[in-house]
């Protein structure tokens, strides 16, 4: 799930603007619209487990699991953004799989070598002034 802002914020709304993880249970607090540079990912840690958190230069929040499932490693929020066609993607540092922002979907036909899913786990995101 997404959150998508339609207009940029002012730097002194995003400052004081609030963006929240839903672990399951409840919304959390992770950090401020300012701490999440637009085009570059942020690691953070929600309820015990790694998320890399993403703002796109249109606004647009997404929350996905830290951890690339084809090399194990805690990367993803070192990942490039971009669009494969519409759709928005993170480009893992590791090996370079595609993965939609919206749903954690792999987008290359690549195998997990511990025969896992490839898709990532997603967290409903949002801002909160």
């Amino acid at each position: 799930m997404t959150s998508t802002i339609t207009e940029q914020p002012t730097r002194r709304a995003a400052e004081a603007a609030s963006v929240e993880i839903h672990d399951g249970r409840r919304w959390t607090r992770v950090c401020a619209l300012a701490d999440l540079e637009p085009g570059r990912g942020t690691a953070l840690l929600v309820d015990g487990r790694q998320v890399a958190a993403f703002r796109d230069r249109a606004g647009g929040l997404y929350a996905l699991d830290n951890r690339d499932p084809f090399s194990g490693a805690y990367v993803l929020a070192r990942s490039l953004l971009g669009t494969r066609g519409e759709i928005p993607v993170l480009i893992s540092p590791m090996y370079k799989q595609a993965f939609d922002l919206r749903d954690g979907t792999c987008l290359d036909p690549d195998e997990v070598p511990d025969g896992g899913s490839s898709t990532l786990r997603t967290w409903p995101i949002r801002l909160r002034d």
